[in-house]
Parts: C-alpha cells; sequence; structure tokens
C-alpha cells in the first residue's frame, strides 16, 4: 500500500514560503545591514577596530558554530517549538543589541543573536520539506534565490539610509531595532501558519560535539580579531593551533558517537570524502573573501572619503546588483550544462572584476564613485556565479543519506568562513588606515582577495564534477545565507 503524498494547498504553501523567507531575510539583512553602520557606530561607542570586529562578524561566528546544533535540536524537540523560541529569541536579543550602553555588552547581545539565528534558521527549510510535496518544495527553493538576492541589495542600503535618518537620534541603534517589529509580525505569523508537526523523536543530542565545535570556531576568530593591535603574541598562534585540533577532535568524537549507537551532529563519513573535505575549504575562502571584501570596501568609502552610512549603502550596489545578474545567469543557464566548470568561470570572472578595481585605485586623487563601479560591478557578477552554484556541486559528492548533514555542515562553514574572512580583512585593512593610507590599505585587502580566489581555482579540480540533482532531475539552488552585499 503506498503511502499518500503530502500536499500542502497552493495558499498554505504561499503562507508557509512567506513565513520561512521572512525569517531567512531577517538574517540575512543582519548579516549585512550592520556593515555600513560601522563607523557611526565606533564614533558613538568610542570602540576600537577590533571591537568593531566582533560586533560585525561575532554574529557569523555564533550562527555558524550553532547551526548543526540547532537542525539536530528541532530533530530532538520538534521544528516548529524550536523555530517559534529562537525567532522570540532573535527579537530580544536585537532589542538588546539596540539598548546595549557600552561595547562590551553589544558583543555580547549580538553573540547571542547568532545563537538565537543559529536555533530558528535550520528548522524553516525543515518545515518547508515535512509539509510540501518534492515537486512544491522545488518551486519553493526556486523562489529563494531572487528574494535572497534581494535582501542582500537592500541589507547595506536599508542600513545606511536608517543611519542617515537618524530617527530620534538613533543613529546606529536603529539597525537592530528594525528587528524588533518585524522579528514579532514574523512569530505571529509561524505561529498561525506552521502546522503542529508529529511528536518528536527521542534523540539525544551530542552537547559534547557542539561544545566541541563551538570552542574550536572561537579559538580561530579570536585571535584573528585581538592579534593584530596585541602584535600577534605566542598566546594567538597557540589559539590557532588549538583550534585545529578541535576540529579533528570534534571529527574523532562524531566517530565515536556513532560507534556507542548514538546520534552525531554531523554523519562521520562525511570527513572521509575528499570531494566535500575539498568543498568545505573552498566554500570557507569564498565566502570569507567575499563578505570581507565587501566589508573593507564600506570602510574605504566612509574613512577614507568621507561617504555617509547611506552612499556607502548605494556604493555597495554595484557589486550587489552584479551577483544578482550572474546568479541568474548561472543557476538559469550554466551550472547545468558546465557542471564544476562554472565554479571555476565564476571565480576567473570574479578574478578580473577585482584586478580592475585594484587598477581603477591606483589614482583616489579627485575620487567619484564611478571609479569602482566597472571592477565592483564585474566582481559581483563572477561571485553571483559561483554563489548559485557552489553547494549543490560540492553536495554532488555525498550519498542520499548524508545531504542533510552535508548542508548543515556547508551552511556552518560558510558562516564561520564570512566571521574568518571579517577578521582577516579588517587587520589587512586597519593595519594602514590608521597611518592615513586607507586607499593603499583597501588595496592590499583587494590583493588578499585575488589570492583566496587563486586558491579556490587551485582546489577547484577536486570538486564533484556535477551537481546534486532534485526530485525532478534538474538542480535546485540551496538557499543560501549571509551573501555579503
Amino acid at each position: 500500500m503506498s503511502v499518500p503524498e503530502k500536499k500542502a494547498s497552493p495558499r498554505a504553501m504561499g503562507w508557509l514560503l512567506a513565513a520561512v523567507l521572512v525569517v531567512e531575510l531577517m538574517d540575512l539583512l543582519d548579516s549585512t545591514i550592520v556593515n555600513v553602520a560601522g563607523p557611526s557606530l565606533e564614533r558613538s561607542l568610542g570602540t576600537s577596530p577590533v571591537g568593531l570586529q566582533w560586533v560585525i562578524g561575532g554574529y557569523s561566528l555564533t550562527l555558524g558554530a550553532g547551526l548543526v546544533l540547532g537542525g539536530r535540536l528541532g530533530d530532538r524537540c520538534g521544528r516548529r517549538p524550536v523555530f517559534l523560541a529562537g525567532l522570540g529569541a532573535f527579537a530580544l536579543a536585537s532589542l538588546l543589541c539596540a539598548a546595549a550602553p557600552d561595547i562590551g555588552l553589544l558583543i555580547a547581545f549580538r553573540l547571542a543573536q547568532g545563537v538565537a539565528g543559529a536555533m530558528m534558521l535550520p528548522q524553516g527549510l525543515g518545515i518547508l520539506r515535512d509539509n510540501l510535496a518534492p515537486r512544491q518544495l522545488t518551486k519553493a527553493l526556486a523562489v529563494f534565490g531572487p528574494v535572497l538576492g534581494l535582501g542582500g541589495v537592500l541589507g547595506p542600503v536599508l542600513g545606511g539610509a536608517l543611519v542617515d535618518w537618524d530617527l530620534f537620534g538613533l543613529g546606529w541603534r536603529l539597525v537592530f531595532l528594525v528587528n524588533v517589529p518585524v522579528g514579532l509580525a514574523a512569530l505571529v505569523l509561524a505561529w498561525r501558519l506552521v502546522p503542529r508537526g508529529e511528536q518528536a523523536r527521542t534523540l539525544r543530542v551530542d552537547v559534547a560535539g557542539a561544545v566541541l565545535v563551538a570552542a574550536a570556531s572561537a579559538l580561530l576568530v579570536l585571535p584573528l580579531n585581538e592579534g593584530q593591535s596585541s602584535g600577534w603574541p605566542l598566546w594567538t598562534w597557540l589559539s590557532l593551533s588549538a583550534a585545529a585540533i578541535g576540529y579533528a577532535g570534534f571529527a574523532l568524537w562524531q566517530r565515536r558517537t556513532v560507534r556507542r549507537g548514538r546520534a552525531p551532529l554531523v554523519t562521520p563519513s562525511l570527513f572521509g570524502k575528499s570531494a566535500f573535505t575539498v568543498g568545505l575549504v573552498a566554500v570557507a575562502l569564498f565566502f570569507g573573501g567575499l563578505i570581507g571584501t565587501q566589508l573593507v570596501l564600506t570602510f574605504f568609502l566612509q574613512l577614507g572619503h568621507g561617504f555617509t552610512a547611506g552612499q556607502a549603502g548605494l556604493g555597495n550596489l554595484p557589486v550587489a546588483l552584479g551577483t544578482a545578474v550572474g546568479g541568474t545567469i548561472s543557476g538559469g543557464l550554466l551550472a547545468a550544462k558546465l557542471g564544476r566548470r562554472v565554479l571555476q568561470a565564476g571565480a576567473v570572472v570574479q578574478l578580473a572584476g577585482v584586478a580592475w578595481l585594484w587598477l581603477s585605485l591606483a589614482d583616489t586623487a579627485g575620487f567619484t564613485i564611478w571609479q569602482i563601479v566597472p571592477g565592483s560591478a564585474v566582481a559581483g557578477i563572477g561571485a553571483g556565479i559561483v554563489i548559485a552554484a557552489v553547494f549543490n556541486t560540492v553536495l554532488g559528492a555525498v550519498d542520499n543519506d548524508e545531504v542533510g548533514s552535508a548542508s548543515g555542515v556547508l551552511s556552518a562553514v560558510q558562516s564561520i568562513g564570512g566571521s574568518v574572512g571579517v577578521a582577516v580583512f579588517s587587520t589587512v585593512f586597519f593595519a594602514g588606515a590608521l597611518t592615513g593610507q586607507v586607499a593603499e590599505s583597501f588595496r592590499d585587502a583587494l590583493v588578499v582577495q585575488a589570492i583566496v580566489i587563486a586558491l579556490f581555482l587551485l582546489i577547484s579540480p577536486l570538486f564533484p564534477r556535477r551537481a546534486r540533482p532534485d526530485d525532478t532531475g534538474t538542480t535546485t539552488p540551496e538557499p543560501v545565507s549571509h551573501t555579503a552585499s
């Protein structure tokens, strides 16, 4: 006897998709909206560049470190309650960020905001998978790319406009405060629309594994944020070494967990697949370079040329729009035909755009925004080509029963890679910018970005040849959060 196919009505599918997309957009906006508020925040709280790095990158750090655990909690406790709890905590943490009286508390609340995001985000796709038929799911996921691409464009623009607007003298606090009414509306929407699922399985959550991966991530990002200002003392190198040991220990712990008959956070067989492991490195490199470069572009415009937050947000439009164009070309035309070569093509185009941008800034006397538009747009097109295909291409290395675990790991690596990118590129930029060499520092960051892209190209022949097909025989882009804008 066949099991009836689950199928929501078109109206129910639309509302479910709306509830999940609102949450995804909140996370995406929160990852990018703060970038243009950095100099205003620095003036208001008197923080150092290191404090600024923690405010911007700390969110991605705790988000990435908690994503896999958040997905597991959904399996254990039910997706709906974890989704609602994470959403409520996210709105509360946003309110606390807006009210923070000093940089220390702001960083603490920002880290808490990332933890809340890690609880709510993994549930969204799970809720769609649990309630939609395969063809409905394919249609729903096809909407993610354009909508999240629009969110990527709006993040810096909205953030800059809010800071410039300075309603009631709130300044940078508005970029956090805007999450509160949106979050509460999303909470009401989700409470009414997300179905109550079946009773959760009696599943033990691997708390020790979660602590290991979170500690290793903190040990990785801490010295990258603090090293430049501290003069790279011995403890920074010991911390980086301990991070590597921590990640290796996490992999070994997952194997031990399986041998003891318990459910691991991550399927251990993934670590034995060289193509997938290389893919993780590639994802970390790509998103670290992309997010880090876009952040220092904002610093360059505001600190070097006196752009307001709103003007700096608009200065990010060429790369954001280029990313949307590249993603459309890749997802609609190239990915299914070229396989992994689409990633190589996108990286080459991105590298050409970075080189163009570097050359255009050789002389910044009489600088105007039009100097960076062509190079930024070309780099954005290349990035969009890669973004649209990289997740499904890397997932081509794993078996069907490993896709869920592999997707969670990729999302976590993407987020942690972004946090590392913020630390590395901010360190490179501020090394010279603090002495007044803003343009030279930005060009140095572009050189680092070129090296990152070259490393991506170097390992790209080890990727799987083809992307993972969906249930209809085509390739469905995996929704990707935290794309730089």
